[in-house]
């Protein structure tokens, strides 16, 4: 009996990978990437406390699977971030983790050869190449904090951060959000619930501790100021919720709270009813609002792509199409340019 194991029964394989400080070793922070991650992180906080009067826009793929495609897009959003510079604050949405509710591809960081081989140090690597480029550029990023292990790897390089609808309640996440450097927008939860995002902006202001990894990689407590550069996004539920009757019930809530009235309104998942093309119709209500006095909308995000559409991902990877979602639909290049064209014509 001694020797009965009673540990690791439905463990497989434990693969040790490389630490947060060598992987920074390997891509390091330029003085570039720093003013860009810096400042980026201080505009957004600002947006979101009344401070500066632009609008955030939150734009990009549903997910990163290709690299090379997402560089094409950094270059393409760079231009229209300078474009639109005195109306619009605009952060590229990087995201490399995919929550699912039951099984699929988890993103690029999880599985980044796509084939369920989940080489997680090498999608690591890919991840950071990818944020320094785009940091470089002088372009910040958005992405969403969804494995509570992996911000020492990457998170340095994000200027904005989302939780999920899935983990808004998830006293982890919210612990961990406590300790972020950028400012943290939640969802509201896939039903449209309020309350669990409203109780995490209360949560999250405060200090905790929790277990995690240092720089090192060694396993350490976490003890953390907490985060009051917090906001709540919209993304539907049963229903869209951005309208101006939603909107106001949220902004009571908040005031109820004792919380301030920020919102970000998410213009894809079921505000467009997973309709890329509907994304537009949501915008254009929000500029509605903005144009007609509401103070409350801080920003607004977008889900966008280089071509239109989303695919599934063939067995054959080379049969995959360039610059096309492989989770949620999204928008392409030309109607996003168009989208924030009109936008920023509308509420200027």
């Amino acid at each position: 009996m001694k020797n009965k194991k009673i540990e690791d029964i439905n463990i497989g394989m434990e693969q040790p990978i490389l630490t947060p400080n060598e992987l920074k070793n390997i891509y390091p922070l330029s003085e570039k990437m720093i003013n860009t991650v810096s400042h980026g992180q201080q505009i957004v906080k600002d947006i979101i406390s009344g401070k500066d009067k632009r609008k955030l826009v939150v734009v990009g793929p549903c997910s990163i699977h290709d690299i090379k495609a997402a560089k094409e897009y950094a270059l393409k959003l760079k231009g229209m971030a300078d474009m639109y510079i005195d109306t619009l604050f605009i952060v590229m949405r990087v995201y490399f983790e995919k929550p699912r509710t039951t099984v699929g591809w988890q993103g690029l960081v999880n599985d980044p050869d796509m084939d369920d081989s989940y080489k997680i140090d090498k999608g690591l690597k890919l991840a950071r190449e990818l944020l320094s480029y785009i940091a470089e550029l002088g372009l910040p990023a958005a992405g969403e904090a969804l494995d509570i292990v992996t911000p020492p790897y990457i998170q340095d390089l994000f200027s904005w951060t989302a939780i999920g609808a899935r983990t808004t309640e998830s006293q982890s996440h919210r612990k961990m959000a406590s300790g972020l450097s950028s400012a943290v927008g939640f969802k509201n939860g896939t039903d449209g619930n309020i309350d669990i995002a409203i109780s995490a902006l209360e949560a999250v202001a405060a200090p905790h501790n929790f277990i995690s990894i240092n720089p090192d990689g060694q396993v350490s407590i976490v003890r953390t100021t907490g985060n009051a550069d917090t906001h709540l996004i919209l993304r539907g539920g049963n229903e869209p919720n951005y309208s101006t009757e939603h909107i106001r019930a949220y902004e009571q809530r908040l005031e109820e709270a004792g919380l301030n009235k920020s919102i970000m309104v998410d213009c894809s998942h079921a505000n467009s009813c997973k309709n890329a093309g509907n994304q537009n119709v949501v915008l254009q209500d929000v500029a509605t609002q903005i144009k007609a006095g509401n103070q409350s909308i801080v920003g607004v995000m977008i889900e966008s792509n280089l071509f239109h559409g989303k695919q599934p991902i063939p067995k054959d990877l080379s049969e995959l199409k360039y610059g096309v979602s492989v989770t949620d639909e999204c928008v392409g290049w030309d109607d996003t340019a168009r989208m924030l064209e009109a936008f920023v014509q509308h509420i200027s």
